[in-house]
């Protein structure tokens, strides 16, 4: 496995998140918030975390200190303060693994659980892979939320994001 694939697939998940937010943005606040089934009840909520899980995430990849309250622990009340700390994490995001080299997928990732608080370890590109496919799935809730609601999110395949 090559870091290649990470730096794609942080690019993707910016790309995404843009998609997303402009998407989300359409909705009034009131729609935003309203419970509609989805495992962190609302569109807010669960924007909400999957901000504070790349956080999480992000810190623990950097060794650097993040405490959390719960996994529904919501970050920002306002929906642009949310898309603003969206964009900045996403530049975070890309930059960390711009910055990485295929040695960087080696070796052991031991973190303490959020949602358990038992201390586990896995292969650092396992976790990195993790990462992104958590992304993946809560983006895949919101979108067929934001269907149900006859909202367009647009393309989302990985083949047709934008070359630069």
């Amino acid at each position: 496995m090559s870091v290649s694939l990470f730096r794609e697939m942080a690019r993707y998940n910016q790309w995404q998140n843009r998609q997303l937010y402009r998407a989300c943005g359409s909705l009034d606040d009131a729609h935003r918030k309203r419970d509609c089934g989805l495992f962190f009840h609302s569109i807010h909520g669960t924007l909400n975390h999957l901000l504070l899980t790349d956080r999480l995430w992000m810190a623990r990849f950097t060794g650097d200190s993040f405490t959390v309250t719960g996994l529904d622990q919501q970050l920002y009340e306002q929906f642009d303060e949310l898309c603003e700390q969206r964009q900045h994490t996403d530049r975070q995001i890309v930059d960390f693994f711009d910055q990485r080299i295929d040695e960087d997928l080696q070796g052991i990732l031991s973190y303490q659980s959020a949602a358990t608080g038992e201390w586990r370890s896995f292969p650092q590109a396992l976790c990195f892979n993790h990462f992104f496919n958590h992304q993946t799935h809560h983006r895949g809730q919101i979108t067929a939320a934001l269907s149900a609601q006859g909202i367009d999110f647009g393309v989302t395949d990985l083949i047709f994001m934008p070359r630069q």
